[in-house]
């Protein structure tokens, strides 16, 4: 029964096995992730170290920074980051402030600008714009810093000069040291604590400083658009216009995806439920299966049981039959044997009593003879009358009496 009860469960568990792959192996998905080459700098990220910064040059090693990794680009592809340097040009109450990767011997792209504008009421309004090579036309950010920068002052002195990295290719900072990027996904995990979210980042495809364009003609560095044009954002990402409409396409992608999964999950529990009730049934049916088989055994075990102790009942009752018939027997024969010694006893006794009594009265018939003979003469003419009443009387008192007076008078009238 242990075996039979084994081979059940284990064809019901594998049986469920094998419903489990083949539901997986037909609902399985492969997401793939394609990210872009503006993935690796967070212009979000940039605003925040810029508020953040005392000048210019120290927004420069805020960027380079290796224990902070604010940037993760590699555009000339030399697996190791890119260092950025930055580039000041100014026009009356307007900054325009250059973000460039060096790239090589006299190699510069640019990744971004920063552009300031100082209004009547002495307030700043700053935009962050992406480069159209790398995040597409237009993508821009306004930060709406929770405390004033503390160095916006400084521009607008009449002592003040446009800061000009003296970095170039080979030869930079002693903080800087190289380091290689890491993947999409584990920098997007890092730069987002390098956010500060105190402040606010409004995006907006309005561009305020038109002449910005113009006035970093000077310093522009596009050696990568020359190098590779067909990496623009426009080729790389058909039919999206910038980065912002990459990111609402991967959020839709990720909602879609979600929704799928969730489906996908409701549906794979439903069928691990299926499952888990067909197993539950087959096990069930095998536990049903194995009661019934017990029970069935134990029927059988209970009438071989009673067949067996009916039996040996029947053997009891026949062999207390067969004593108590050898008993009788045996009693019988005894008194079968008994009986013709008590009848052969009684026999003799009746043999042995019967000649006495003839003899006797024999004899005493005979001796009686004579005397009844010689007396009769005699009694019969004197004791007449007496004898008459006697035999009366005694007719009076019994029968028996009677008919043995009767016989002795006759034989006396005689």
């Amino acid at each position: 029964m242990k075996i039979f009860r084994f081979a059940l469960i284990a064809t019901a568990m594998l049986t469920a096995s094998v419903s489990n792959a083949q539901y997986n192996s037909g609902n399985a998905t492969v997401v793939a992730q394609n990210y872009d080459i503006s993935d690796n700098l967070d212009l979000q990220a940039v605003a925040s170290i810029f508020g953040e910064s005392r000048d210019l040059e120290d927004f420069e090693r805020r960027l380079n920074d290796p224990s902070a990794q604010i940037s993760n680009l590699d555009l000339n592809n030399d697996n190791y980051v890119d260092y950025l340097r930055v580039v000041e040009v100014g026009e009356s109450d307007v900054r325009v402030i250059v973000i460039q990767a060096v790239l090589g011997q006299d190699q510069f792209q640019d990744v971004a600008t920063i552009e300031m504008e100082r209004q009547r009421n002495r307030t700043v309004q700053v935009q962050i714009v992406g480069n159209s090579y790398l995040y597409g036309p237009n993508y821009i950010y306004e930060p709406f810093f929770y405390s004033p920068p503390v160095f916006f002052d400084m521009f607008w002195l009449p002592t003040y000069r446009p800061y000009f990295s003296p970095w170039y290719w080979g030869y930079y900072p002693t903080y800087f040291s190289y380091w290689r990027p890491m993947p999409v996904f584990r920098y997007h995990r890092h730069i987002y604590s390098h956010i500060d979210r105190r402040n606010r980042y409004s995006y907006t495809d309005n561009r305020r400083l038109v002449r910005a364009d113009r006035m970093a003609s000077g310093v522009r560095g596009n050696s990568l658009e020359r190098q590779s044009p067909n990496r623009s954002f426009a080729s790389r990402n058909e039919n999206i216009t910038n980065r912002r409409a990459l990111e609402s396409t991967r959020t839709s992608r990720v909602n879609s995806l979600s929704n799928g999964s969730n489906l996908r999950s409701a549906n794979r529990s439903e069928g691990i439920g299926r499952s888990q009730s067909f197993n539950r049934s087959n096990t069930n049916t095998s536990r049903s299966a194995v009661q019934s088989g017990r029970e069935r055994v134990s029927s059988e075990a209970f009438s071989r049981g009673r067949a067996t102790s009916s039996s040996s009942r029947t053997e009891r009752v026949r062999v207390q039959n067969n004593n108590f018939e050898s008993g009788r027997l045996n009693s019988s024969s005894i008194r079968r044997e008994a009986a013709p010694a008590r009848s052969r006893i009684e026999r003799s006794s009746r043999i042995s009593s019967q000649p006495s009594r003839t003899f006797n009265q024999s004899s005493s018939s005979r001796s009686s003879a004579p005397t009844m003979r010689s007396s009769s003469p005699t009694m019969s003419r004197s004791s007449a009358p007496s004898m008459s009443r006697s035999s009366g009387s005694m007719s009076r008192s019994g029968g028996g009496g009677r008919s043995s007076s009767g016989g002795g008078m006759t034989r006396g009238g005689r």
